[in-house]
């Protein structure tokens, strides 16, 4: 990335949130007028059959002149009624040939946003994901608990699904599988992913290393899976096709990145962190915290020039 452009992105979008940037998407072209042109002209200045136009013969041309320029015009009905049929079809949202073109608007505005079939598969992987709920009594659940532990703490032994230990991370009882409720197995996993693809920020933050911190420090774990819950809703992932401006541009994201959900999480983990220490807060002060944060990522994932995870101007404060 180069360093003039990181530049301008900081200087558009600056970690207390405090700078509005105001980006405009536009809409897809409308398919309320017809694919045929109505001029009696071609594009290239050439004169259109008009079935109106009695001076194209005379009573003297032969027969056969006269069963072509029928047929012709026909045909040309023929042609005009198809590309009608052809745009009801793109038109209305869900079809077959709709997904297969990827317009990409705001929907909030009433235009249709259509996904490409890669856009679509992805999509519903994901969220066959957050249809899974966090189940304490399912040993692959269980598993992944102690793989988290063992990748925040890989030099101690694992403790007890019941310890007094797992407070540690940050988890609100001696219990952890009580403290998922909303957000799903989906927010173990993010945890996961944080922890094996940046641990250099997922230690710091575990560790409360960076900064001046808070005698009241918000809890890591279940921190995490308040943000897990906070971009499920941000992106509109629980709706059919996702409405808002940052839904739609994650959609694309997605196309460019299966795993673009968990990379976003990373960069808003890291993004809370970083807003935390603006603003000095302390444990009653996370929720306001937390809509600052998503405030501030709303404002990058709609900047023009981001077209994958890593174009996120807080992507370069993550350290792997």
């Amino acid at each position: 990335m180069a360093t003039g452009n990181l530049r301008r992105r900081l200087h558009h979008a600056d970690v207390d949130g405090r700078k509005n940037e105001h980006v405009d998407i536009t809409d897809v072209d409308s398919l309320d007028e017809p694919l045929l042109g109505r001029s009696s002209y071609d594009n290239r200045g050439s004169e259109v059959y008009n079935p109106r136009r009695q001076d194209l013969w005379d009573d003297d041309d032969d027969d056969r002149k006269k069963e072509l320029l029928h047929w012709s015009f026909l045909f040309s009905n023929l042609i005009a009624q198809w590309a009608q049929w052809l745009a009801n079809i793109i038109a209305s949202s869900g079809s077959m040939f709709g997904r297969l073109f990827p317009f990409t608007s705001d929907n909030e505005n009433g235009n249709p946003v259509y996904l490409t079939p890669l856009q679509e598969e992805r999509l519903d992987n994901l969220r066959r994901r957050l249809q899974i709920s966090f189940d304490g009594s399912r040993i692959e659940h269980q598993d992944a608990l102690r793989q988290l532990w063992k990748l925040a703490y890989p030099s101690r032994e694992i403790p007890p699904l019941k310890s007094e230990l797992w407070k540690e991370m940050g988890w609100q009882g001696t219990d952890p599988s009580t403290d998922f409720r909303g957000g799903g197995y989906i927010s173990l996993e993010n945890l996961i992913f944080f922890a094996r693809n940046y641990p250099g920020s997922f230690q710091m933050l575990l560790n409360k290393v960076q900064g001046q911190r808070s005698d009241w420090e918000y809890p890591f774990a279940v921190a995490g899976i308040n943000i897990s819950f906070m971009l499920i809703q941000m992106l509109d992932l629980q709706s059919t096709i996702p409405s808002s401006k940052p839904g739609i541009r994650f959609v694309a994201l997605l196309e460019q990145d299966e795993n673009a959900f968990d990379h976003l999480y990373c960069v808003a983990f890291r993004m809370l962190d970083a807003q935390w220490l603006v603003k000095r807060a302390s444990y009653m002060e996370f929720n306001e915290v937390m809509k600052s944060t998503k405030t501030q990522l709303e404002r990058e994932l709609v900047l023009e020039d981001v077209l994958a995870v890593k174009d996120l101007p807080s992507y370069t404060m993550l350290d792997k």
